[in-house]
Order: C-alpha cells, then sequence, then structure tokens
C-alpha cells in the first residue's frame, strides 16, 4: 500500500515593518527594509522546511510606534484575502506595540481557526548575532504544525519570541534589550521552544465550534488609558475624564486594583460614569489583576461604576474596548461585554 504524501505546508508571510526586516546598506552603514521577495537569499535555511511560502510586504513598512489602527485592518484584509489559500500566516512586525496588535488582531479575527503568528527580533535579520533568523524559522514551523487529526496545532494569534510562545492577547513585552523580550505574565505559554517545539496542548484556544472566518475592521480609537500617581490632583483628573469624544479609559490602578477614596476622587469617577464614560480598572502590576473586594480602596471604584479588568493586560483592554466601541454597541452593552472573556483574553 503506497503511503499517503503529505502537501507541503502553505504559509503567508507578512512583512508589516520593523528590526527584523532590516539590512546594512553596504555604503552608507544605515539600517534599512530589504526587499522580502528576496527572502529566501537572505534566510537560505527556509529552503529546508520544505514549505510553499509566499510574502506580503507593507510599502512603505511602518515602525511599530507608528502602527495604528488602520494597519491592524490591513493585517487583517491580507489574512481575510488569503485564509483560504494558506494553511498559516506569520507577521513581521516591531517589537514597540507587537503586543497591541496582537491583541487587537484577536479580537478582529472572529472564529480564526488558523495560526497567525506574530514574531520580530531585537537585531535586524542581516546581523551575525540576530535572533530575527531563529524567530522567523521557528514562526514557520509553528503556523505548519498540525495536530495528529491534521487540524493547526495553533488555533489563535499567539507571538513567538526567542524559547516561547505566548497567547497574543495576555503578553506584554517586558524588556528592551533581551532576546526573551515578551511574557504573558497571568497566562502559561503556549509552547516552549529548545531542541524541539513542545506545545502546551491544554494551554491552547480552541473555538466551542468551527465556523467561517469574520473579520470586524471598526477599531474605535476614542479611548485612552488613565494612569494613577500618589499625589493626582482634583483638577488633573477632571481635566482627563473630560477630554473630547472620549467613550472608554483604561484606569490603571495600584496594586489589586486600588485607588484613593478621597470623596472628590470617586465624585469625579462616578460623574463620568454617569455621563456615559466606560471606565475600566487594570492594575498597574504585570502579575496577578484586579480584585475589588480585598481592599475598600478598590471597592469604591466598583461602587462608582468601574467595571473589572482582573487579570487583563493593558494592551489587551484598551484594544478590547476599541474593538466594541467599533461595533456600534452603546454603553451599557460594552460594560457587559468588557465583563466576558471573548477569545482567551482575561480569567473569568
Amino acid at each position: 500500500m503506497l503511503e499517503e504524501i503529505q502537501p507541503r505546508p502553505k504559509i503567508l508571510i507578512i512583512y508589516t515593518g520593523g528590526t527584523i526586516g532590516m539590512i546594512e546598506n553596504p555604503t552608507t552603514k544605515a539600517l534599512q527594509p530589504f526587499d522580502f521577495s528576496h527572502l529566501i537569499d537572505n534566510v537560505p535555511k527556509i529552503n529546508l522546511l520544505d514549505y510553499d511560502i509566499d510574502n506580503i510586504q507593507f510599502n512603505p513598512p511602518i515602525d511599530s510606534a507608528n502602527m495604528a489602527p488602520s494597519h491592524w485592518s490591513d493585517i487583517a484584509a491580507a489574512i481575510e484575502d488569503n485564509y483560504d489559500k494558506f494553511d498559516g500566516f506569520v507577521v513581521l512586525h516591531g517589537t514597540d506595540t507587537m503586543a497591541f496588535s496582537a491583541s487587537a488582531l484577536s479580537f478582529m479575527l472572529e472564529n480564526l481557526h488558523k495560526p497567525v503568528i506574530i514574531t520580530g527580533s531585537q537585531l535586524p535579520i542581516g546581523e551575525v548575532r540576530t535572533d530575527g533568523e531563529e524567530n522567523l524559522i521557528t514562526a514557520l514551523q509553528v503556523a505548519a504544525a498540525c495536530d495528529p487529526s491534521g487540524e493547526p496545532m495553533v488555533q489563535e494569534v499567539a507571538i513567538l519570541f526567542e524559547n516561547y510562545l505566548w497567547r497574543g492577547n495576555r503578553s506584554t513585552k517586558m524588556s528592551a534589550d533581551n532576546f526573551n523580550a515578551f511574557k504573558s505574565n497571568n497566562y502559561p505559554a503556549l509552547a516552549k521552544i529548545g531542541l524541539g517545539i513542545h506545545f502546551n496542548e491544554e494551554s491552547l484556544y480552541r473555538m466551542p465550534t468551527k465556523r467561517p472566518l469574520k473579520v470586524r475592521y471598526n477599531m474605535d480609537p476614542n479611548v485612552m488609558f488613565l494612569d494613577l500617581n500618589p499625589g493626582i490632583t482634583e483638577s488633573t483628573l477632571r481635566y482627563l475624564l473630560n477630554v473630547p469624544d472620549i467613550k472608554g479609559i483604561v484606569l490603571r490602578t495600584f496594586g489589586a486594583g486600588n485607588a484613593p477614596t478621597d470623596d472628590w476622587f470617586t465624585r469625579a469617577i462616578r460623574d463620568a460614569v454617569e455621563r456615559g464614560i466606560v471606565i475600566m480598572n487594570v492594575t498597574q502590576c504585570v502579575n496577578g489583576g484586579v480584585n475589588n473586594k480585598m481592599y475598600d480602596t478598590g471597592n469604591c471604584l466598583t461602587r462608582a461604576g468601574v467595571i473589572s479588568g482582573r487579570d487583563i493586560t493593558s494592551e489587551a483592554a484598551i484594544t478590547k474596548m476599541m474593538y466594541l466601541f467599533g461595533m456600534g454597541l452603546p454603553s451599557e452593552s460594552v460594560k457587559k461585554y468588557l465583563t466576558y472573556s471573548l477569545c482567551g483574553e482575561v480569567t473569568i
């Protein structure tokens, strides 16, 4: 009996910009994006994977500090347009806002059933010591991985960096100069990369039922962070709570979700909530989450109408608000859905 020949995995690389796609100009010595149509020439090891690989690149490439919701839509559109043609997608992205993009795409790509692996590097791919080559090759392998039934092993948006694969909407950039730049502080790694790729199958996201991909392109940018600091004044707080056109605020509080209990503080917060502004309480700490019943300093925010963000990351909180308001939902509906886990972004 002839052994069935498995088709070669088909992977689409979407290059948005960032350090990974840079190469040194031999004349000026300045870093500049290289043409990803010549990717194999720059990373010849890709040939060893025996995959069918195609690429799309932003023109011009975007520094991730300039990444905006319109660029998230461009990435989502590239995935939607090619969803049925490829088995998986690798997005090359600058590190500075990678966690924001990963979180946003996790909400925008509803019913995702294929891997969207976001990676980048701390050093350009043309450098001798680059982490970019290893990250790119491993991301391609993760995007091509299947379980014993032939289904994609990863069926969500994830960040691949150095030794770990993290859920995208649980990730935060933790270091500006270490190769292991990202971490998910409140959710386990999806995979550990060593001599092999070892998936933590219990942590991988699965939809209850397989449904067609639906892309939500509208992300409402009329949201913002408000970070508390000791000594914040009433005039400053009220000024920030009255920014024109703001619909939602991610309030970054102390410890387990604590804030001042002064009457002027809770009154200002309550006034904003009563005007229809949605306020979500997220801790400034990198580990743990909001426990609004632990101290009265947290409970006062709940009494003022603030939503608990539990253990959600700041990046996921702000993009989740953009997504919900982008659907045209009224404030009360946004509040309701902020308390749900839509795609594994928060522990309920």
